[in-house]
Parts: C-alpha cells; sequence; structure tokens
C-alpha cells in the first residue's frame, strides 16, 4: 500500500491507491486498526493547513472503536467485503446517520437534516468506515470554505466538493464523495492532481442530498486510481458492468476545437495541444470537430436552469433566512426566482437536445470517447474556486466524464485531462480511458497511477 506525504514550506502532495489500501485491509497485510492510527496521524499533521474536514471531536477514537467492531463481524479475510475498513470523505450536503449537515452555510443546520443517502449506506455494506464530513461551498455553489489546494497552499483546491479533492489529494483518505452541478468534482480533481468521475446523470441515485439543481446534479467520486475507481463504481453505480471495462483497442479520440476550447487560457491550450501530440504519436486517432459552437448558448441555458431550480429549493429557507445567505448564493436564488416555468422547461429541454446532438456527431465520426482540458487554467490563486467552463456542457448533457492528472505547471499546480463517453456507458468510458493512461504515462514520465 503507497501512502507517502512530502512537505515543504508550502507543498503537501501523497499517494494513497484505494485499490491497493482496499486489498490490504481485507488481506490484514495492514490491521485496519493501525491503519486509523496511521491516517489519523496524517489529519493531525496536515489539517491545520488544509483545512479539508469538518472538525469532529475524538474521530480517532469513533473510528477506532468502528474498526474493531468490523474486525469482530469480519474475522475471516476471505470473506470481508470489498471496502472492508476503508475511510470515505463525504461531502457536507450528502446526509450520513449521526452525522449533522451544515452544507458550508450559516443557517440553522437542523433545517436540512434527513434520512442517510443511500450511496453512502451501500459504501458502509460494502464495509468502508465515515472518515468524516468534508467541507463544500456554501450549498454546493460558489461561496468558498477555508479548504486549500494541497499542492499550492496559496491556490485554491477548487468546488464546490473542495473538502472531498483536497482529502483525498492529502492521504487522509483514498475515496471521498462529491457532486456535480457544473463543474464540482472534475475541476477540484484536477486542480489537486488526483482523479474524478463524474457518471451518467442518474447513475448514483440523489436521494438523500441536498439538492443544487435537480435536472443537473451528479453524485461522483475522487480517487487517486483508476482501479479503485472501478472498484467503488461496482458498488455505488446502478447496473454496474465489470465485463465492460477491459478495452484493448485504441479508442478514436473526439477533440472539440472552437469557441469550446477557446475557452481555456493559452497556458492550458499548449498543454493540451503537447497532450494531444502524444496520443498521436502513440497511435491513437484524433478527430477536431466545432461541436460546441454555441457554447455561450449552451452555458447560459445551464445557468439559468440550475438558478431557477437552485431558487426553487431554497425558497421557504431564503424568505425565512435570507439575511443569512452569502452574496453569490443570494444572487443565484435572486436570479432564478425571474425565471418562468415555461423558460425552465425549455431549459431541461436543451439537456437532452444537446445530449443527441452530441451522440449524433459521435456516430457519425465514429468516435469512441472526447477528450478537453478539465480546467480553463491551473488553479487560481485565493479563494476563488476556478471557471466550471470547460465541464459544462458535459454536465448538461448528463454525459459521463473521467478526470486524470498528466503533469504540473511551473508552480507545482497540476493539469488534468476530462474524457467523456457516451451516455449510460460509463464502463467503456471508464476501459478506454484506463488504456489510453497506460499507454501514455510512462512516455510523458508521469507518476500519478
Amino acid at each position: 500500500m503507497s501512502t507517502k506525504i512530502y512537505k515543504s514550506d508550502y507543498m503537501l502532495t501523497s499517494k494513497s491507491y484505494l485499490s491497493e489500501t482496499a486489498n490490504a485491509l481485507r488481506t490484514n497485510t495492514i490491521d485496519v486498526n493501525e491503519y486509523v492510527k496511521q491516517i489519523c496521524k496524517i489529519i493531525d499533521t496536515n489539517e491545520a493547513k488544509i483545512q479539508a474536514l469538518l472538525p469532529e471531536n475524538n474521530r480517532i477514537e469513533r473510528l477506532l472503536k468502528e474498526a474493531t467492531e468490523l474486525k469482530k463481524r469480519f474475522p475471516d479475510t476471505t470473506k470481508r467485503p470489498p471496502l472492508f475498513g476503508v475511510p470515505v470523505g463525504i461531502k457536507d450536503i450528502i446526509h450520513v446517520n449521526r452525522f449533522e449537515t451544515k452544507a458550508g452555510s450559516n443557517l440553522p443546520s437542523e433545517l436540512f437534516q434527513g434520512a442517510e443517502a443511500s450511496v453512502v449506506t451501500k459504501l458502509k455494506n460494502a464495509g468502508a468506515i465515515i472518515l468524516g464530513k468534508t467541507v463544500t461551498t456554501e450549498f454546493a455553489y460558489f461561496e468558498p470554505g477555508p479548504t486549500r489546494n494541497p499542492h499550492n497552499l496559496k491556490h485554491t483546491p477548487g468546488g464546490s466538493s473542495s473538502g472531498s479533492a483536497a482529502a483525498v489529494a492529502s492521504g487522509f483518505t483514498p475515496l471521498a464523495l462529491g457532486t456535480q452541478t457544473i463543474g464540482s468534482v472534475t475541476r477540484p480533481a484536477a486542480y489537486c492532481g488526483i482523479i474524478g468521475y463524474k457518471p451518467t446523470l442518474g447513475r448514483i441515485a440523489k436521494d438523500g442530498i441536498i439538492p443544487f439543481s435537480v435536472s443537473a446534479d451528479h453524485v461522483g467520486m475522487f480517487t487517486q486510481d483508476l482501479n479503485g475507481l472501478a472498484l467503488t463504481a461496482s458498488i455505488i453505480c446502478n447496473g454496474w458492468q465489470t465485463n465492460f471495462i477491459e478495452q484493448n483497442k485504441k479508442p478514436v479520440i473526439g477533440i472539440v476545437n472552437g469557441k469550446y476550447l477557446k475557452q481555456a487560457t493559452n497556458e492550458i491550450i499548449e498543454y493540451f495541444e503537447k497532450i494531444i501530440e502524444y496520443l498521436q504519436k502513440s497511435g491513437y486517432t484524433i478527430i477536431r470537430l466545432k461541436a460546441f459552437e454555441n457554447i455561450e448558448e449552451i452555458n447560459q441555458k445551464h445557468k439559468k436552469m440550475i438558478s431557477a431550480e437552485f431558487s426553487i429549493v431554497h425558497n421557504e429557507w431564503f424568505n425565512t433566512y435570507e439575511q443569512l445567505y452569502k452574496k453569490a448564493t443570494k444572487d443565484l436564488i435572486l436570479e432564478g426566482k425571474n425565471i418562468t416555468i415555461e423558460e425552465l422547461s425549455k431549459f431541461r429541454s436543451g439537456q437532452v437536445e444537446l445530449r443527441n446532438n452530441i451522440e449524433k456527431q459521435q456516430k457519425e465520426n465514429k468516435i469512441n470517447i472526447w477528450l478537453s482540458p478539465a480546467t480553463t487554467s491551473p488553479a487560481p490563486e485565493g479563494t476563488n474556486t476556478g471557471n466550471p467552463i470547460m465541464n459544462l456542457p458535459w454536465t448538461y448533457s448528463g454525459l459521463p466524464t473521467i478526470t486524470i492528472p498528466v503533469g504540473k505547471t511551473f508552480n507545482n499546480l497540476p493539469v488534468g485531462l476530462q474524457f467523456a463517453g457516451s451516455f449510460s456507458e460509463d464502463e467503456k468510458l471508464l476501459g478506454f480511458v484506463n488504456e489510453i493512461y497506460k499507454n501514455i504515462k510512462f512516455e510523458m514520465g508521469l507518476d500519478f497511477m
């Protein structure tokens, strides 16, 4: 099992591979109680700087008690469940039994409490233990929490799943849950140099979660290895087919040129073109298309749809507690209140229209997967959580995406790639991404996987 922490005056990075950790805990290669102690020591050393987790009194005592109970339930190592003893960070808009949900908000937390999310229950049934709640921006929008980027503490980890991404990147846990309504899994994963998975819309159940936009919300996850992603997806994704994952052929890769790509900075585009050059040298067919030439319209439709739905979710709370909302959140609610039901219906229809257009071009050009930059830039300095615009069309259309780290900029900030697949074919997407990463990581000198 790889769990290493490297320190400097402003940098913390780590490696904690979920698949290796899960196997070591199941087979008792490492005792679960000893592993908990290691994880908590890492947290005690680094959390004051990273601030990825919600505070919890006696965290280590609780985790050790749960670990001991797990060992009593599963003394036979051959019968242990797949995530036996694996700690999981849970974004603090997701309900977990015996944990308070605060949603990064100053509103009274009793307003938000509810039944445990079924995705959390599935993880527990698979043997996972809850490390704790992770910091989120206010109600999963743009108002940031205190979390910092583990690679450079002066920079943002992204949002809204900031704490989950930073916790995995810091080695606090090999697995964490997040949500994405625009780019809240993909962007933090890329900024923090880890793997992020946003499934097909609806592939992971959304019950027990404070909604942002009922039409656009996705539950996603963060890991540091694709094998760990596959393991977790098989547990929490509806109808996961493990036999579809292996892909031995080189996929045909679609690149969206034009207005969509130009939303990224020159630094990111130059890095992206370098990746494409590596792929072409490795024998991949690259097809460039101008698929999103109406990207401004796509961006507007999505923004208006989620603002309208956000205002509906918060209507009663906002009427009573308007003064407790932070500015960006308040502005989104007020914007959403001005959108009519007829307009909202049109914006919802736009999701299917966009998906059909993407898949039409995909079929006509025999494209297996799409490749794009995961972010417009490396993680910005300060608390601004960054721009999710590169993620928006894939979220609006509900298509599955996987983000992988592919290097760093001069100031130690990670850069990520975003792969998108066909609707409900997440397994094929994972297989293709795994095949691509295996082929290019050594040539590029990567050591992220």
